[in-house]
C-alpha cells in the first residue's frame, strides 16, 4: 500500500503527492486562494470540511447528551425554555444553554424567541426507526476506541468483541436489559435496510425466497408486504429459488464468508438467485459512513470486516455463482446492494 495522499505509478511504486495535495502543502497558496474570489469559497469549504473531521467526536457526544437527557423528547407537544428544560434535565441552566446551541448547531432544534422547538431534522430523528436506539448504543463503540492508536495496532479487548455474541446467544455477561435493548435496534434498523434492498433489488420471478441469518424475520415480513405471492422461509429447508443474506457477511471473516457462500450455492437450484443487503466499503473510492463508521466498528466486533462490492463479488466468483450484478445504493449509509445467479 502506498502512504496517504501518494499516487501510485501503475507497477504500484509510490510517486509522491499529486500535484493538487502539492499545492495544498503549501502554506502561500492558502494565502493565496484566500485572496482569490473565485477559489475563496473552496478555500473556506475546505476549512470547514476539515474542522468538521476534527471536531466530529464532540458533536457525536453532543448529540448522545441531548438523547439520554430527552431533550428532543420533551420538545414533541409543545416548545420549551431554556430554564424549563434545564430543571427537567437536572442540569444547570448555563450549561443546559450550552447543549440547546449545540443542538440548533446539528439543526435539530431551533429556537425563536426565549421558546425552543423541534426542526424537521430533530422529528426525522425521532421517527426514523433505530436511529436513537444506535446513538444509545454509541458509549460502548466510544469506550472502544478510548485509546484510537492501541486500537488500531490491536493492544486492546474491545467491549463489542464479547457484547455482540451474547446478544445473539453465544454466552457472555452482558446485562440482559441492553442485551433485549441491542437486538431490538437490529430489528428497528433492519426495517430500513428492507425498505432500501426493496427498492434496489426486482423479485421478479422469485416464487420461494429463504431469507438466512434473519433474525426475527423483519426482512421477510418486508418482503411479504411487498411481494404478497413470495412463499417465504426463514433458514429453512433447500428448495427456495432465491437466498437472501441481509447484513449477514460483514459480520464473518473471509474463510466463514467462503464457506456460507459455498453453502448457500449448493441449495440452490440450477438458475437460483442469491440476494446480499449489507453496508459496503466504498472501496476505490471511500465512503465515510462505511469506510469510518462501519470499518471501525465491525473491527471492533473482531468477527468480521466492511468489505467493497468488488470483494464481495469476488467471493462469489470463487463459490461458483455468475451474472454477479451490484445495484446503485440509495443511501449507502443504510444498505447496498448487489445479486449473483446460480450457473443454469
Amino acid at each position: 500500500m502506498t502512504e496517504a495522499g501518494l499516487r501510485s505509478d501503475p507497477d504500484g511504486r509510490a510517486s509522491g503527492p499529486g500535484w493538487a495535495a502539492k499545492l495544498a502543502l503549501q502554506p502561500w497558496f492558502h494565502r493565496f486562494c484566500a485572496r482569490m474570489p473565485g477559489l475563496r469559497h473552496i478555500a473556506r469549504a475546505e476549512g470547514a470540511a476539515l474542522f468538521e473531521v476534527v471536531s466530529g467526536f464532540v458533536r457525536s457526544q453532543a448529540l448522545l447528551a441531548l438523547v439520554e437527557l430527552r431533550v428532543l423528547h420533551r420538545l414533541i407537544d409543545a416548545p420549551a425554555a431554556t430554564h424549563t428544560l434545564a430543571a427537567l434535565a437536572g442540569v444547570p441552566v448555563d450549561r443546559m444553554a450550552v447543549l440547546l446551541q449545540a443542538g440548533a448547531a446539528l439543526k435539530l432544534i431551533r429556537r425563536k424567541g426565549d421558546m425552543w422547538r423541534l426542526t424537521t431534522r430533530g422529528a426525522a430523528f425521532l421517527t426514523v426507526p433505530g436511529l436513537e436506539a444506535m446513538v444509545r448504543h454509541h458509549p460502548v463503540l466510544y469506550r472502544d476506541l478510548a485509546d484510537p492508536v492501541a486500537f488500531f495496532k490491536g493492544e486492546t479487548v474491545p467491549e463489542l468483541a464479547s457484547f455482540w455474541p451474547y446478544v445473539f446467544g453465544a454466552g457472555g455477561a452482558a446485562d440482559p436489559g441492553l442485551a433485549a435493548r441491542y437486538s431490538d435496534l437490529m430489528a428497528d434498523s433492519q426495517g430500513l435496510v428492507a425498505d432500501d434492498t426493496l427498492h434496489l433489488i426486482s423479485f421478479t420471478g422469485i416464487t420461494h425466497l429463504m431469507d438466512v441469518g434473519g433474525g426475527t424475520g423483519a426482512f421477510l415480513a418486508a418482503v411479504g408486504r411487498a411481494h404478497p405471492r413470495i412463499r417465504r422461509s426463514l433458514f429453512d429447508l433447500p428448495g427456495a429459488d432465491a437466498i437472501s443474506l441481509i447484513r449477514v457477511l460483514y459480520d464473518h471473516a473471509d474463510q466463514t464468508v467462503a464457506a456460507l457462500l459455498q453453502a448457500v450455492r449448493a441449495a440452490l437450484p440450477p438458475g437460483g438467485r442469491l440476494i446480499i443487503s449489507e453496508p459496503m466499503s466504498g472501496g476505490a473510492r471511500p465512503d465515510p459512513a462505511t469506510d469510518v463508521y462501519f470499518a471501525v466498528y465491525t473491527m471492533a466486533m473482531q468477527t468480521g470486516r466492511t468489505r467493497s462490492g468488488p470483494e464481495i463479488a469476488a467471493h462469489l466468483h470463487s463459490a461458483g455463482f455468475e451474472a454477479i450484478t451490484p445495484a446503485q445504493s440509495l443511501r449507502p449509509y443504510v444498505t447496498s446492494a448487489l445479486t449473483a445467479r446460480v450457473p443454469a
